[in-house]
């Protein structure tokens, strides 16, 4: 169990903090994460990493000179926000473009890609890589869909010095694509973790029972098994390592190897190293020549009982691409091979940073005015949100995990929170908008969190901060809003999802402009409300809920729920400034 804690929400938060503070010579924080605290030169690829916290030393724990160049560090076990892994990549950018790589999780590659467009929007060369060496996570025929785990230092170390060796982006990414082609993995676990402040394990293995392939977050492994003997586990690992080989490797013997044992964080060191002694020979005797091995912690699930082996194949020949890369110097907070001298950012570049960061763009005195509108809109959405949490989270239990309540929750409260602030320094509404956005899908967490941060980003990035927004710029912000919703979940009316109260809200927002915001929208909540209801009669198509869809058959879609109550609780604001507009 985790022992050490004070706020357990604020965990994630505080252990940043704390690793900030412990390793300043390498690292500064940025919002979403931190980047080197170390001199770049320019021009130079940027290696962005990144994923949920309680796995260090990834993430962040990779981030220094001739590694990753900055690291989106999410809350324990969620995927950073799309905001905040722009705002680690637009810190660590340095005019070579950006390579954004993390594991395959579905909440990760959906932030991740999310940030990418941001970028490239604005002119900045992104590429995305995901890693996929976990070779229980799906059939090697379906190698594309494989989650990622302790392999991703190798990939994430091949990239990282490509790019310090003055790699352009292209080449950046094709070493590290050949690295995580290069790349198996299999882990076993012999218990679940627990997270600060919990009295449960967020997931358990039964006593005496090991469990392989069983994933970091607890996702279901291949099969159950006696926790076997150090040696037959070092069997049990090398020979499901040696029966996949990578397409370009014909045969095991021959070869050259780089081994990686890794600590899932509660297993001893002691005991990795009477497993490693039985690895090395079994690989011997299989012609492999091991040029290269690691034993440690590299990424890991807080107190979770297990490890994973990991192979990297080099080829046969010496002095390979790979094997020059891997070898390269680095210098990070966990991770350290070679010398590197490394210049530290002066307190001058430092503050200019912060500054920059932290500016609000110019807004004329109608838009800033339009900021308090939607400063009373959001706190309206907070007040709904608040009443319904309870509701909202028992819709969810039904076919999933139960946390859509209080996701919301924290959602729209740090968007409130935000818009205030952004209001008390002089923003207009598009700035006002966008920041609620960024907070919204930083603290809510999940598909929710993302698909809010993504249509109020979008909505104000249409309405600016030049122009008061009137029913024309607010009806062509929501569409543009619900089209990128629909490119980012990718889900479509029919699915039991908030798409199937979006898209009837839009089309009738839409139709019944002519009549005024007000009127229209109100009209157009009273749809989404509708629709929202009828999806108690749908079975769920995507996310976690499609596995037990026919639980959920009977009650309303919880996403869709949601998003009726807030915009009907934003008709009754507008309602009332057209009644006080009007006296």
């Amino acid at each position: 169990m985790t022992r050490l804690f004070n706020d357990p929400p604020a965990f994630a938060d505080e252990l940043r903090e704390g690793f900030i503070a412990a390793n300043p010579d390498l690292v500064r924080g940025v919002p979403g994460g931190v980047v080197r605290s170390t001199v770049s030169p320019e021009g130079s690829v940027a290696v962005v990493i990144g994923g949920g916290s309680g796995h260090y030393p990834a993430f962040a724990g990779l981030v220094g000179p001739g590694l990753a160049s900055g690291a989106a560090m999410g809350n324990l076990f969620a995927s950073p926000s799309a905001h905040q892994v722009e705002s680690v990549a637009r810190a660590a950018h340095h005019g070579g473009g950006v390579l954004l790589t993390c594991g395959q999780y579905a909440g990760d590659v959906l932030n991740f890609t999310a940030a990418a467009e941001a970028m490239r929007a604005d002119g900045i060369e992104v590429e995305t890589l995901w890693v996929t060496d976990d070779i229980s996570s799906a059939p090697a025929a379906e190698r594309s869909k494989r989650r990622g785990i302790a392999g991703g230092l190798v990939v994430y170390k091949v990239a990282g010095a490509a790019a310090e060796e003055g790699a352009p982006l292209a080449e950046v990414v094709r070493v590290a694509r050949h690295a995580d082609d290069r790349t198996r993995t299999l882990g076993v676990a012999f218990s679940g973790c627990t997270l600060p402040g919990a009295s449960e394990p967020l997931f358990t293995v039964p006593e005496g029972r090991m469990a392989v392939g069983m994933g970091i977050h607890g996702e279901p492994g291949i099969s159950e098994t006696d926790v076997p003997t150090a040696d037959g586990l070092a069997e049990l690992l090398v020979e499901s390592l040696l029966t996949e080989l990578p397409d370009d490797v014909p045969e095991a013997r021959g070869q050259r190897a780089l081994v990686i044992l890794n600590g899932l964080g509660s297993v001893k060191y002691e005991e990795m190293f009477v497993v490693y002694r039985r690895v090395a020979p079994l690989l011997a005797e299989a012609g492999v020549e091991v040029v290269y091995s690691e034993v440690g912690e590299f990424c890991t699930s807080f107190d979770m009982a297990g490890l994973s082996l990991t192979i990297t194949w080099l080829g046969s020949e010496p002095g390979g691409e790979l094997e020059r890369l891997w070898t390269a110097p680095a210098v990070t907070p966990a991770y350290r091979t070679g010398s590197i001298q490394a210049e530290r950012l002066s307190d001058d570049d430092l503050a200019a940073a912060e500054e920059e960061a932290a500016a609000i763009p110019e807004a004329s005195a109608e838009s800033r005015g339009a900021a308090t509108s939607v400063v009373v809109a959001l706190k309206a959405a907070r007040a709904v949100i608040d009443a319904n949490a309870e509701e909202l989270g028992r819709m969810d239990a039904i076919a999933g995990d139960g946390d859509h309540g209080i996701g919301m929750q924290r959602g729209v409260q740090a968007a409130v929170a935000a818009a205030e602030e952004a209001l008390a320094r002089g923003a207009g509404a598009g700035t006002t908008l966008t920041l609620s956005a960024d907070a919204w899908s930083d603290r809510a967490g999940g598909t929710s969190g993302v698909l809010w941060g993504v249509m109020l980003r979008t909505l104000g990035q249409a309405l600016g901060d030049e122009d008061r927004p009137d029913t024309t710029s607010v009806v062509s912000g929501v569409a543009q809003a619900i089209q990128r919703l629909r490119d980012t979940g990718g889900a479509a009316p029919g699915d039991k999802t908030m798409v199937d109260a979006i898209v009837p809200f839009g089309g009738t927002l839409d139709e019944r402009q002519s009549d005024g915001l007000a009127v229209a929208w109100a009209a157009a909540a009273a749809a989404a409300t509708e629709a929202a209801a009828a999806t108690a009669d749908l079975v769920p198509k995507l996310g976690r809920s499609r596995s037990h869809g026919e639980k959920s058959l009977g009650t309303p879609d919880p996403g869709a729920h949601s998003f009726a109550l807030i915009v009907t609780a934003v008709a009754a604001v507008l309602e009332q400034q057209t009644i006080e507009e009007s006296e």
